[in-house]
């Protein structure tokens, strides 16, 4: 026991940190004069690995095992984010770190020494103008106009509005001067105006007559009265009152709200109780206990108990965690080693116990979460971008999503729904959503939203959370992207938050510049409270609870057949409506399905027309290559990975003649003009090695260059032109045509003119082979008239001019019998189609 009156477990006594907080666990501590064989004796007599010394990683709290005297060097200390340049949109800390330019000078520091705040430019303000808190500019009429002009709303904090005059102790006189109540109808002239000394009001009580119109609750006031509600009600408006919705208050139960009519009732859902006390929701069953990441190890605490306890130790640098709560295991990812490992939580602090998953092919592993119904494994990784997805047992993998991604972190399931969240701190930061087999992927969150590191899915309630570490707030929205609330909002209380989880009516967070674990209310935002101090370095926290992986059906396996029939994975499909199907099957990188869509077979190769039609046996992670899909590849991308050729080839040949060690992108454009061509066929065709799976998850990653063979290079740009310069001259050609017929028309057609009843004669004497006929304004009254379909025929002969109205051509002769009379309400329109 500390000296504080902590519980603390006995291995964390005499360890080199501070676990008590009030350093008690370190007291009368003998340093022991040596370590292990296979162990380093840090300057602060502590004891880590051998092989961690030297590995750019400090692990000693002095940094001893990576000084200049062990490792050589200039002994810098150790900084994730140090490169030896940064790129042209990054700015350089003075410690060597790399920030976001645009976050220099912003009033928040993002250097771990501060540089980045330090020789900025004093932002001053004209006379007339309002500085707001992080230092830009608004005119001074926009101060405490109950609009938020300021980025940071700081133009209308403290501000009161001297001018209001309401409630039942006031009075408003009617040239603007507010006085007491009291004051009115006292013989006393208060008000300048007199208007507080009425006499035809003063003594009369309005509220005698008819309830004063009130629907309910009539308050006489010395002049006038005052109609109000009883609880439960509001004014619609002056005097009738309705119904106060309470439940549309998000804060007005702990999980369901039924609304009554003058009142509402709070209820909990199947496997939550009702507190008699606090009025909350309280989980049935066991005690929930927290598991976080401490860097080299995983932690636990009991949220009832608060019991503290290691559960996985010797990590190098755990940063990612998730549950199997019916199964009692826990997985975690080692971004140093590079590794998914699994173990049951009883088991995991046994070296031997701790089975690696995956260990193969992992960059920057940093999110990680279990499906827990279907049992797969889902992860982020931020050195190749990508979203994948493996068997529970690591055996089976495929790369889900590989586009669009700048820097995932977190990911969250809902295997009940088939859907699955991620955040993506890059360049244009934003939260995401898509099935768990990678279809129907959108975006979720994009505005307001800088650093969003960690996220969690209440799934009780139907939301998603997440903490930004830039802007310091936690924010939550429906799992829609709707209804957006910000629960906390503080650089003081959210240093730089990375991960949370959500139970019951309590938000638990990690904050890796405070070094602990802390939890709030996460209806009011209020009582927030420290858990856990002096840690290592926290990254990760989940709550381990069997409401919090609510049990369901398997899609996969409700009929006989085992894995839904799948030769590979089995994914949960998204369920956006009843019809949706409740699973697909997917194959390994490389591959695609069958004509069965469950088997798998070779990815055929892909060419540019593939990009606007999928072919059978697609699936979500296997792309066909576009013309637009050849960003520059990532660290650790080889060029050489796949090399494309053009080919040409006789119409009907398969065979590719003339190969080219380079190409240049074809635009959709084009390659619809050369599929056109009768002689010659455009295929893009990989030299990759059938046994290379990344074909069809990395096909956006190449570059490609002008061919060598010049011929087919000019081929490529003039055959596309030949069909668009005939289209043009073609094109000028008939209309050339059409505006001589058209000359011919009117200078050969006679017209006749009539108003009904009476016909005026307009046309010489010659051939009556035809006449014109119109309507004037006169008769546009006529009930019964038929408008004139268009795109009809005929020839229209312009107006002359004056007031004489449009004409339209009709030949004579019987050869378009009408039996009745058609008064033409538009005008005709004219028609080249034949």
């Amino acid at each position: 026991m500390c000296a504080n009156r902590k519980c603390l477990a006995t291995v964390y006594v005499c360890d080199g940190d501070d676990d008590c907080g009030d350093g008690s666990d370190e007291l009368k501590c003998s340093s022991p004069l040596t370590c292990g064989p296979n162990h380093l004796r840090c300057n602060t007599s502590e004891c880590v690995p051998l092989m961690w010394s030297c590995d750019g990683d400090p692990d000693c709290s002095d940094s001893s095992d990576e000084g200049p005297e062990r490792c050589g060097g200039d002994g810098v200390p150790y900084l994730l984010n140090r490169r030896a340049n940064c790129t042209a949109g990054e700015f350089r800390c003075a410690n060597g770190e790399c920030v976001r330019l645009t976050w220099k000078c912003d009033g928040d520091p993002d250097c771990k020494d501060k540089s980045d705040e330090s020789d900025c430019p004093l932002l001053t303000c004209r006379p007339d103008e309002f500085q707001c808190g992080d230092g830009s500019c608004i005119h001074g009429t926009k101060q405490c106009n109950k609009i938020h002009d300021c980025p940071d709303h700081s133009d209308e904090s403290g501000c009161v509005n001297a001018t209001k005059c309401e409630g039942p102790l006031k009075f408003l006189c009617k040239n603007g001067e507010c006085i007491d109540s009291s004051k009115v109808c006292d013989s006393v002239k208060d008000c300048k105006d007199r208007s507080d000394e009425p006499k035809k009001e003063c003594g009369l009580n309005e509220c005698m007559i008819n309830n004063g119109g009130c629907s309910h609750v009539c308050m006489d006031r010395p002049i006038g009265f005052e109609c109000q509600c009883p609880t439960g009600y509001q004014l619609l408006d002056k005097k009738t009152c309705g119904d106060i919705d309470e439940c549309e208050n998000p804060d007005a139960c702990s999980q369901s709200c039924i609304n009554y009519k003058g009142d509402f009732k709070c209820e909990c859902y199947e496997g939550y109780e009702m507190d008699p006390v606090t009025k909350t929701c309280k989980a049935e069953g066991k005690s929930p206990y927290l598991l976080f990441t401490n860097r080299h190890e995983i932690r636990r605490i009991d949220l009832v108990k608060r019991d503290y306890s290691q559960v996985v130790s010797t990590q190098k640098n755990a940063v990612a965690l998730d549950l199997d709560v019916a199964n009692n295991r826990v997985f975690w990812c080692d971004r140093f080693h590079r590794k998914i490992y699994s173990a049951f939580i009883h088991e995991a602090s046994d070296p031997s116990q701790q089975v690696p998953l995956v260990d193969s092919s992992l960059q920057t592993p940093v999110g990680l979460a279990l499906d827990w119904l279907q049992h797969n494994l889902y992860w982020t990784d931020s050195g190749d971008k990508s979203i994948s997805v493996a068997s529970v047992d690591g055996t089976k993998r495929r790369v889900l999503i590989n586009t669009d991604l700048s820097e995932p972190r977190a990911i969250a399931l809902d295997p009940h729904h088939g859907f699955m969240y991620w955040s993506d701190w890059g360049t244009r930061a934003k939260i995401e959503k898509a099935g768990m087999n990678g279809v129907d992927r959108q975006v979720l969150v994009a505005d307001n939203i800088e650093w969003p590191n960690g996220i969690t899915l209440d799934v009780a309630n139907r939301r998603l959370y997440w903490v930004d570490s830039k802007l310091h707030h936690i924010a939550s929205v429906d799992l829609n992207g709707a209804h957006r609330r910000t629960h906390i909002s503080s650089a003081e209380r959210l240093g730089h938050p990375y991960a949370l989880a959500v139970f019951e009516d309590r938000i638990y967070w990690t904050d890796r510049d405070r070094a602990a674990v802390f939890m709030a209310n996460r209806l009011t935002g209020q009582d927030i409270h420290a858990l856990a101090e002096n840690l290592n370095d926290p990254h990760d926290i989940v709550v381990f609870h069997q409401l919090r992986q609510p049990q369901g059906p398997d899609s996969c396996n409700l009929g006989s057949v085992a894995n839904g029939g799948c030769e590979y994975l089995c994914l949960k499909a998204p369920q956006i409506t009843e019809h949706s199907p409740k699973y697909t099957c997917a194959c390994p990188d490389g591959q695609d399905l069958g004509p069965d869509m469950r088997g798998c077979v070779p990815a055929a190769p892909r060419n540019d027309m593939a990009a606007t039609s999928s072919p059978p046996g697609f699936t979500p992670g296997s792309r066909a290559i576009d013309a637009e899909d050849f960003p520059v590849p990532s660290v650790g991308v080889s060029q050489a990975d796949a090399v494309p050729h053009l080919a040409t080839a006789p119409s009907g040949s398969p065979e590719p003649l003339t190969p080219l060690s380079t190409l240049k992108t074809v635009s959709s454009q084009e390659s619809k003009a050369l599929g056109s061509h009768s002689t010659a066929t455009a295929m893009v065709i990989s030299t990759t090695p059938a046994g290379d799976s990344s074909v069809s998850q990395h096909s956006g990653g190449e570059h490609f260059l002008l061919g060598e063979n010049l011929t087919v290079a000019v081929l490529g740009v003039v055959i596309p032109i030949v069909p668009i310069v005939a289209t043009v001259v073609f094109g000028l050609v008939c209309a050339g045509a059409y505006l001589v017929w058209r000359n011919w028309r009117r200078n050969s057609t006679k017209s006749m003119n009539f108003d009904n009843p009476v016909y005026r004669k307009t046309t010489g004497e010659g051939e009556e082979d035809e006449i014109h006929i119109g309507r004037t304004d006169a008769m546009s009254h006529h009930a019964h008239h038929h408008p004139y379909p268009q795109g009809v025929g005929m020839g229209v002969v312009g107006a002359g001019g004056g007031n004489c109205p449009q004409f339209i051509a009709l030949p004579l002769g019987g050869s378009m019998p009408d039996p009745g009379t058609h008064w033409y309400t538009e005008q005709p329109m004219l028609s080249t189609a034949k």
